[in-house]
């Protein structure tokens, strides 16, 4: 649990310091929802509201792709990664404490994200606040989870901003199909399924199990 604490506290600290994967990915967020409204002019307010939950997640699985590709490459530039390999603890912390940090990155994009796409697409979100942060909250644990692991991965190769995609999108599948459906069902005024969010438990347990423990394998690949 120290190892997990300590991990978060530097990533966090590090970003709060350079601030440069964190508005990197606000920035790829904000233009997504730009580029989705001009590209949506003439929808009505019904279409809308039907469209929004895929538009608004495929801003946030781009941002997060974004900031993946950079959880590893400061500890690969300061030969740290051997360092994180060997430290005395179980590895599946060392996953837990970079998981925990994109989390908690993720949270501060998709919120600014989610402010920016409700004035684009004239959306009144504050009454769904709290079930949409539940939602986006789900679906961010295995966002997170396989896309770390997968970082881990891709991290050493020479096309990981292209390989890192191909590796997590597959797998995303599950999530996206749970998270957008609870959205939907948000944004047409009815209560969240209780099938969607079953779904999102699984995935997100299995996802954080398998990561948990295949990411000691990853450390020494």
């Amino acid at each position: 649990m120290n190892t997990l604490i300590a991990i978060l506290w530097k990533d966090l600290v590090s970003e709060w310091r350079s601030r440069d994967r964190i508005v990197a990915m606000a920035l790829f967020s904000f233009l997504v929802v730009i580029v989705l409204h001009f590209a949506l002019p003439d929808v009505d307010p019904i279409a809308v509201r039907r469209l929004a939950p895929g538009l608004l997640w495929v801003a946030y699985v781009f941002a997060a792709l974004l900031g993946f590709n950079r959880a590893f490459a400061l500890e690969l530039e300061n030969e740290a990664l051997s360092a994180l390999a060997m430290a005395p603890a179980d590895r599946g912390f060392v996953f837990l404490g970079k998981a925990a940090a994109n989390f908690v990155l993720l949270a501060v994009v998709q919120f600014a994200t989610a402010v920016v796409f409700g004035l684009a697409f004239a959306l009144d979100l504050v009454p769904l606040a709290a079930p949409l942060a539940g939602v986006v909250a789900l679906g961010s644990i295995g966002l997170c989870s396989v896309g770390t692991l997968f970082s881990a991965v891709a991290v050493r190769t020479r096309y990981r901003e292209v390989m890192l995609p191909l590796l997590i999108l597959p797998l995303l599948v599950p999530v996206l199909l749970g998270a957008v459906s609870a959205t939907a069902a948000l944004l047409q005024g009815e209560g969240v399924p209780p099938e969607s969010v079953q779904l999102l438990v699984v995935t997100d347990a299995v996802f954080l199990i398998v990561s948990f423990l295949g990411f000691d394998y990853v450390l020494d690949e």
